[in-house]
């Protein structure tokens, strides 16, 4: 063994970032892939005859130490990254990538797990077995391992260079959100900006030694600038370079990256014996075939372009009323919407946000935790952590014992790429009789405390640390024997349920009294803007819907069809949203040069499973307002079945057993609005 496991030798196996400078994982990568190497030599080495515990679990277990620091570097290159973090990721990931193949193309590995594939129904497996020696089985089955030599020889050669593609394509969307400022200077121009959003883009100018203010595409500025700057030019102007990321034609241009991806997708999927790429993912999705997802989105589409287009009406109507604006533009969108929702319910984001400091909010999603699976929250100063913003709790459940180290990452930085996302720097398992339980980290972009305000939360902003904690969740409460099975290692398309299946208590009075307070005052959110906020959670649903769905179908369209003969980015892309367009095109932008959930990401052929897990979440909700939304019973079946199994077995099995009946796309209709709109 090298000495990466003599860095995590500290009381809680911690993640050693303050050990380790950006220099060395390379070389320390390098040492655990040979080591996790041996430990494979090892299981094909073995002189007894393949059985589930010398081949199976075997494997499961190896690769530990590959595994964590291979978490580490990849969450740095996405949350504090650098030019020399951003060169070793384009090291490191091929070696990865090969090694993977190592694994997944070893005949001798392939023949012990297919001889006890073979004897299964005579094994006696526990269904979590069963279920990890089908997992093994198909991964060998699906990813080449019976292939002619020269066709595993191509295979290496399509991951390796896939590897390095979506590398370069999230590195080029970081470096367009990097480089594009709007520097104003005259007053008049952040007219109908709030206070906060002013104070915050002043400060970025004092600190570059500028006068006046600085507005960037990080989301904490894009989204109040685009939702409330009254001059409708620089909205153009911020919407358009917010748009066009990826697609300038010049070295940071994603075009010829995206044709490649989808193309060399296509050819693995060929080769491998699968239509396309998305037939080859889906198979191990709940969906099962593209045929079923395509089928989804349309249904939910023919549900919500009628409404979709009503509100678009409504909201042309009422741009035309208030500005003379006679055709609504992108960068329209979200400034009307805004105004027609505080004239419609008197409700302004900027009159909630003090009821939202960011400590009362996280103390909030805490206290929802406590109140649902008993688990309590306690800051530490004793772990390390890659940047002074990170904060670190120690989690432990209603009997006192441990069970997880939780890590927050809550605002924008330059080396941190938009959005928000759950990792994991240690999953759960049981090995030797030993519970190692998960450490588990959120990773967020919220406005950053000024000099006179603290951080204070758009409702959205609320909603998205709910969503990220719910996948926290997930992978705290794991409790299973394989690390491969445990926390959020289940279907993609079921992957979403516990983190959209939390905000729903975002709009529950119950739970908003917890922590909605303001932040100078302490009053609690007054009841009209509970209701209002329960009032408004409907708001432009259609047109919010047939966003989403247009963002799945547009996957579906890049990698459900043989891309081959597509040579313009634009157009394919422009044709995939002709049935979802409602603004007029902008030739200036493209959505699939920055789509960095399915070029980078690992949403290709899956973004449908946002739509999909909320078809999920709204009917496991209903359940728990039904019975009370903090009932122990309810609360214990969702963990029991859910949060705890992991990918331990079929996820509808799973599902069925919380809720005692497959889940109706009626209670998403229901929630959304959508079903009188349409009845």
């Amino acid at each position: 063994m090298s000495n990466t496991k003599e860095l995590f030798n500290n009381p809680y196996g911690f993640a050693p970032f303050s050990k380790i400078q950006s220099g060395d994982y390379l070389s320390l990568i390098e040492d655990e892939i040979e080591n996790a190497k041996k430990e494979i030599d090892q299981i094909t080495s073995n002189p007894e005859p393949p059985g589930f515990e010398n081949t199976i679990a075997a494997m499961d277990y190896s690769g530990e130490y590959l595994d964590r620091i291979t978490s580490m570097f990849f969450n740095l290159n996405s949350a504090e990254t650098n030019d020399e973090i951003q060169k070793l990721a384009q090291k490191v990931s091929p070696l990865l990538a090969e090694f993977g193949n190592d694994i997944r193309l070893n005949t001798e590995l392939f023949k012990r797990v297919e001889a006890v594939y073979r004897q299964k129904d005579t094994l006696h497996l526990t269904p979590e077995q069963q279920t990890l020696l089908d997992k093994r089985y198909k991964t060998f089955a699906r990813n080449g391992a019976a292939l002619p030599e020269e066709k595993k020889k191509r295979l290496r050669e399509i991951d390796k260079e896939l590897s390095s593609l979506s590398l370069k394509f999230g590195e080029n969307v970081l470096a367009e959100t990097n480089r594009f400022e709007l520097h104003l200077t005259d007053e008049k121009d952040i007219s109908g900006l709030p206070p906060g959003a002013v104070e915050a883009a002043r400060n970025l100018a004092e600190s570059k030694s500028k006068d006046g203010w600085i507005f960037t595409l990080d989301y904490p500025s894009l989204v109040p600038f685009m939702t409330y700057a009254d001059n409708r030019e620089l909205r153009k102007k911020m919407s358009l370079a917010s748009g066009s990321k990826g697609f300038h034609n010049d070295n940071l241009d994603n075009q010829d990256i995206v044709l490649k991806i989808a193309r060399l997708r296509f050819e693995r999927a060929n080769l491998l014996g699968y239509k396309t790429h998305a037939h080859y993912v889906l198979e191990e999705r709940m969906a099962e075939t593209p045929q079923k997802v395509t089928g989804f989105l349309n249904e939910l589409l023919e549900k919500a372009k009628p409404a979709a287009q009503r509100e678009f009406e409504q909201l042309q109507e009422f741009a035309r009323e208030e500005d003379g604006i006679d055709q609504l533009q992108k960068w329209d969108g979200a400034y009307y919407t805004e105004k027609l929702k505080q004239k419609r319910f008197n409700l302004d984001d900027e009159k909630l946000k003090p009821y939202f400091k960011l400590e009362n909010v996280i103390d909030g999603v805490f206290t929802v935790a406590h109140k649902l699976y008993g688990l309590n929250f306690e800051e530490v100063h004793d772990i390390d952590k890659y940047h002074e913003d990170v904060k670190t709790y120690k989690v432990t459940d209603d009997k006192g014992q441990f069970t997880a180290l939780f890590y927050g990452d809550f605002f924008p930085r330059p080396g941190k790429r938009n959005g928000a996302w759950m990792t994991s720097y240690k999953p759960q398992r049981i090995e030797n009789g030993v519970n190692e339980r998960p450490h588990i980290s959120i990773v967020c972009n919220f406005t950053k405390p000024t000099k006179t305000k603290p951080s204070l939360l758009t409702f959205n902003e609320v909603t998205t640390l709910f969503h990220e904690f719910g996948h926290a969740l997930h992978g705290m409460l794991a409790n299973t024997t394989y690390p491969t099975l445990s926390g959020t290692s289940v279907y993609w398309d079921f992957v979403e349920l516990p983190s959209q299946v939390l905000e729903n208590w975002c709009y529950e009075k119950e739970a908003l009294q917890l922590f909605a307070k303001h932040y100078e005052t302490g009053e609690d959110l007054p009841m009209e803007y509970i209701k209002k906020i329960k009032d408004s959670s409907n708001f432009m649903e259609g047109m919010q819907t047939l966003r989403q769905l247009s963002f799945g179908l547009l996957d579906m369209n890049w990698h459900g069809i043989d891309p081959t003969s597509v040579t313009d980015v634009k157009e394919h892309e422009t044709q995939a949203f002709a049935f979802t367009d409602l603004y007029p095109k902008t030739p200036e932008t493209c959505m699939s040069t920055a789509f960095s959930h399915i070029f980078q990401g690992g949403y290709s052929s899956g973004y449908y499973s946002y739509k999909w897990a909320e078809v999920l979440d709204a009917d496991a909700f209903e359940l728990f307002k039904e019975k009370g939304i903090f009932n122990k019973e309810v609360a214990d079946r969702f963990k029991d079945n859910v949060l705890s199994k992991g990918g331990t077995e079929n996820p509808m099995v799973l599902y069925k057993r919380f809720r005692g009946q497959e889940p109706k796309p009626d209670a998403l209709l229901r929630r959304a609005g959508l079903l009188e709109k349409v009845s």
